[in-house]
C-alpha cells in the first residue's frame, strides 16, 4: 500500500518500544477510500492484511489511541462506520501520536456488507470480541489475513457486525471488573495477533 509501510517479514523481530512522546504539532494524516483498500486486500503483494474494525466508536480519545497501537502493531488500515463513529478529528490525531500518518481510517458505508465482501473476495479471516462466546482469545488462531473486530463503547458489535465474524473470542478477565476500554482491547488483540504471527 501507498503508505510508507515498513515492511516486516514474518521471521524479523520488530522494533523496539519507544518512549512516549506527544507532540503539539499536527502532522499529515493517512487517506485511503475503501475501493483502495479492497485493491490492496486483492492484491497485498508479500504483505499478509492486517485489519482493525471498530464499529461504531465515538471517543475520539479511544480511537486515536486504537490508531497508535494498530500502527505499532503493524496493521494496514482501521475500518469504522461512516456514520455514527468518530471522524478522524484533531483530537484523533493528537492522541495518536502519529500513528494517523502512517495508518489510514477506512470509513465504510455498510459494516456488515464490507465484512462480507472482505471475507468471500479476499479470504479475511474476521475474529471480534464479545462477551458471549466461550472462546477465549488466546485459544484462537489469529494468523494468515485477519481483520480484528472490536464494537463501540458499551454497546458492543451490532448484531449484523456480529455475524459477519469467522470467531468470537473473549478476553480472559481475573478481576471484578467484566471488561476492558476498547482501546486496550485493541492492544490485548492486535498484539495476541503479532505475537503469534512472528513469535509462534
Amino acid at each position: 500500500m501507498a503508505r510508507g509501510r515498513r515492511k516486516r517479514s514474518s521471521g524479523s523481530r520488530p522494533r523496539e518500544a519507544r518512549a512516549n512522546v506527544h507532540s503539539s504539532e499536527i502532522r499529515r494524516v493517512a487517506r485511503l477510500s475503501e475501493e483502495a483498500l479492497c485493491d490492496f486486500l486483492e492484491n497485498p503483494g508479500e504483505e499478509i492484511p492486517f485489519l482493525l474494525i471498530l464499529d461504531g466508536v465515538q471517543d475520539p480519545h479511544n480511537l486515536g489511541a486504537c490508531i497508535r497501537t494498530a500502527e505499532g502493531a503493524g496493521v494496514h488500515a482501521v475500518v469504522t462506520p461512516r456514520h455514527k463513529a468518530s471522524p478522524v478529528t484533531e483530537t484523533v490525531v493528537r492522541i495518536s501520536c502519529g500513528g494517523a500518518e502512517f495508518v489510514p481510517v477506512v470509513p465504510v458505508a455498510n459494516m456488515a456488507r464490507f465484512l462480507k465482501r472482505i471475507r468471500e473476495e479476499f479470504g479475511i479471516r474476521c475474529v471480534g470480541t464479545a462477551d458471549a462466546t466461550d472462546q477465549d482469545l488466546f485459544d484462537c488462531e489469529m494468523t494468515g489475513p485477519l481483520a480484528v473486530v472490536l464494537g463501540a463503547e458499551g454497546e458492543g458489535m451490532r448484531r449484523l457486525t456480529m455475524e459477519n465474524c469467522d470467531d468470537l473470542v473473549r478476553i480472559p478477565m481475573s478481576g471484578e471488573v467484566e471488561c476492558l476500554n476498547v482501546s486496550n482491547a485493541a492492544a490485548v488483540c492486535l498484539f495476541e495477533a503479532v505475537r503469534q504471527r512472528i513469535f509462534a
